[in-house]
């Protein structure tokens, strides 16, 4: 099988790189300065240009692409920059799927969040059928998700993945998290009773893999964990693995006031659950809290 990456060199493309390449699969993938080698190819998705010979003999496009929401403060220029970045990558991959991969079975496996949702829930967990929220972030992931329209209307088999954070010692959050606990600086959120989606690496990348594969999967799949988990009982599992007190509180009004909006994604109550995925027969390795921490400590 061969694979178009977009957004290969950060933490998950990166790993997903290397773990297509470790089975054996031919990776190829998009990148904005010149090409260095014959698997790179350049595009420019602020001017949705793109290289046509990128779709040669391609079975799957796996779009990452868009600059980081943390940690900069949310400027009215930043804002815009975090949209743009996604919304021009998506309609750029989409415009040249429709254009140059008619009458293939093809792929396009789309990143999104679970931000969709808002930082605000219930007793009854968002699914994939609950509406977005009125906030920045849930917005935005409807612009970005939408921009795969034009791909999905040229039959394009187009599966997004709404993902909660990926835990994993080789980077993005937990990377931190495991540094702050080993110093002895980990500390519970507010009163830790806010809910908190999460999954780890190796499902993460399972997903990818299933989604790839499996002819039926189509529209938006949440990518956390089938079990309810707290900030409170997160923090007792990490304090638990790595053999380290957990006695520290960070107050959310001191969170709040450091970064501003973002800190809703870190204070905020996110309860959401992988309905189409369990449904659809996806079997989690790594399906409980403790279960996610070890995977995520194990190098």
């Amino acid at each position: 099988m061969k694979w178009l990456l977009a957004g290969a060199s950060g933490f998950l493309g990166t790993a997903i790189r290397v773990r297509l390449a470790s089975e054996g699969h031919e990776v190829v993938r998009l990148v904005r300065r010149k090409p260095a080698t014959s698997t790179e190819f350049g595009w420019d998705p602020r001017a949705g240009e793109l290289d046509p010979s990128s779709f040669e003999g391609v079975d799957v496009v796996v779009n990452l692409g868009g600059v980081p929401v943390a940690p900069r403060p949310w400027t009215k220029s930043r804002r815009e920059q975090i949209l743009a970045s996604r919304v021009n990558s998506t309609s750029t991959i989409s415009r040249g799927l429709a254009a140059h991969g008619a009458g293939r079975n093809l792929t396009l496996i789309q990143a999104s969040g679970v931000a969709r949702y808002g930082t605000t829930a219930g007793a009854e967990p968002h699914t994939e059928d609950s509406p977005a929220a009125a906030d920045y972030l849930a917005q935005l992931t409807t612009e970005w998700e939408a921009a795969t329209q034009v791909a999905a209307d040229a039959g394009v088999r187009v599966v997004i993945i709404r993902t909660s954070p990926v835990m994993d010692s080789s980077g993005g959050p937990f990377r931190l998290m495991r540094l702050a606990w080993s110093c002895g600086l980990g500390a519970t959120i507010g009163d830790g009773s806010q809910r908190m989606p999460m999954i780890s690496l190796r499902d993460y990348l399972a997903v990818v893999r299933w989604a790839a594969t499996s002819e039926h999967a189509a529209g938006p799949y949440n990518l956390t964990l089938p079990q309810r988990t707290t900030n409170a009982e997160f923090t007792d599992a990490l304090a638990a693995a790595l053999h380290r007190p957990r006695f520290l509180r960070v107050p959310t009004v001191a969170i709040r006031a450091a970064l501003g909006e973002l800190a809703e994604q870190i204070t905020g109550d996110m309860y959401v659950v992988p309905k189409r995925l369990t449904s659809d027969g996806f079997a989690f390795t790594d399906p409980t809290v403790e279960d996610t921490i070890d995977s995520a400590l194990r190098d």
